[in-house]
């Protein structure tokens, strides 16, 4: 029986970005609690982002050869299942780190697919009128939240079984929910050269905003490296309760929400993306600054809505800049390029953080408010007449 192609993506997304709820803010805990050190922490998380830097062009290379985006797509989410289970069993450094680079690279390209099926898709309908894409990312971001609050309430701070049960679980739901989406009809495309394509890459690279765009976005979005390694392991540290710590990451969550739909565009509307680049830049300062001082809920509360300003305020101002500066032709080599840098340095950063977080503890997050510094003159500068 055929569903609506709107259920189908919506199904497809939801148990996706679930799985990426449940576990994503836990994966250090959970590794902590198979007695490994901070520093064999970073280096996992670390050998994880980038092997989904390598894994994720290759694979979504390979699906695009194959023409069998869902089928590549349902191989690699039961695949992550799979991995994910095997970590139950995996002991001992070596194995965890075996097979988190396992689920790494399955994880790698499903995000990546999943859009080029639902954006390349023709729009179906609800109700007579278009079903558009942003409807599909906005429910997406809602079961990220959704996933985070229900694991929240199911685990404690020894024990957290549930994670990996619930995060594979949900990841064989999304294997099985490729049937239900429809097929996306193959295009052929145009394939340049290597020595063409090296061309355009140094054209990009000559642009001096461009690169103040890579540059910045590579060291705000890094500086998030060591909340995402150590923040929940710090804050279970300070006595914490984990529900109350999948509200924080979730509020989060929530934040970036708002401001991708409401928030973002008002802002860089009225004041423009060098504006918007600065106030990220600011606010990461600020985040990870006070971040680094306490472990008060309250103020921690009022700190993690910031991750609209860090993370979605600053996408959103680096997509208005893509569209002003970067060719249509391009399109697709300077969203690599943007991608590939922000993952290169967070992969770098998130390994530095196991042996800073190990030897400063909270202090360390202060080095991710000297990043964010670094990056506030590059974005006032190098945004500059950038609007509109």
């Amino acid at each position: 029986m055929r569903v609506s192609g709107a259920f189908a993506y919506i199904a497809l997304y939801a148990a996706l970005y679930g799985a990426f709820g449940v576990a994503s803010p836990f994966w250090p805990k959970y590794f902590e609690t198979r007695t490994l050190a901070p520093e064999q922490i970073g280096v996992i998380l670390a050998a994880a982002l980038l092997m989904r830097l390598i894994a994720g062009p290759l694979v979504g290379t390979l699906a695009d050869f194959l023409q069998s985006l869902r089928l590549v797509l349902a191989c690699c989410a039961a695949l992550a299942g799979a991995a994910a289970v095997a970590l139950l069993w995996a002991d001992g450094f070596w194995l965890l780190l075996i097979v988190a680079l396992v689920q790494a690279a399955a994880l790698a390209p499903t995000t990546s697919i999943a859009d080029a099926l639902s954006v390349n898709a023709a729009k179906p309908q609800m109700k007579g009128r278009p079903f558009e894409y942003g409807w599909i990312r906005g429910g997406a971001s809602a079961a990220f939240v959704c996933g985070t609050l229900v694991i929240g309430q199911l685990i404690g701070p020894d024990d957290l079984t549930r994670v990996v049960w619930l995060n594979a679980a949900l990841l064989i739901v999304a294997a099985g929910a490729t049937a239900l989406v429809p097929a996306v009809a193959a295009q052929s495309a145009h394939h340049t050269g290597a020595s063409q394509a090296a061309g355009e890459i140094r054209k990009l690279l000559r642009q001096a905003r461009f690169r103040s765009l890579i540059f910045v976005s590579a060291l705000i979005y890094g500086s998030h490296a060591m909340h995402d390694a150590f923040a929940v392991i710090r804050w279970s540290h300070a006595g914490i309760d984990t529900s109350v710590i999948s509200i924080l990451w979730s509020e989060a969550v929530a934040s970036e929400v708002i401001v991708f739909f409401l928030v973002g565009p008002a802002l860089l509307d009225r004041f423009g993306p060098r504006v918007a680049a600065a106030m990220a830049a600011i606010a990461g300062i600020l985040r990870w600054s006070i971040a680094g001082m306490t472990n008060s809920v309250m103020v921690l509360a009022v700190l993690q809505p910031l991750h609209g300003l860090t993370f979605a305020l600053l996408h959103l101002a680096c997509m208005r800049m893509m569209g002003s500066l970067v060719p249509t032709r391009l399109a697709a080599t300077a969203q690599a390029l943007y991608a590939f840098g922000s993952g290169a340095v967070t992969a770098a950063l998130t390994l530095f953080s196991g042996f800073f977080y190990a030897r400063y503890g909270g202090a360390a997050f202060v080095a991710m408010a000297v990043l964010c510094g670094i990056a506030l003159p590059l974005a006032w500068f190098g945004f500059a007449d950038a609007r509109d």
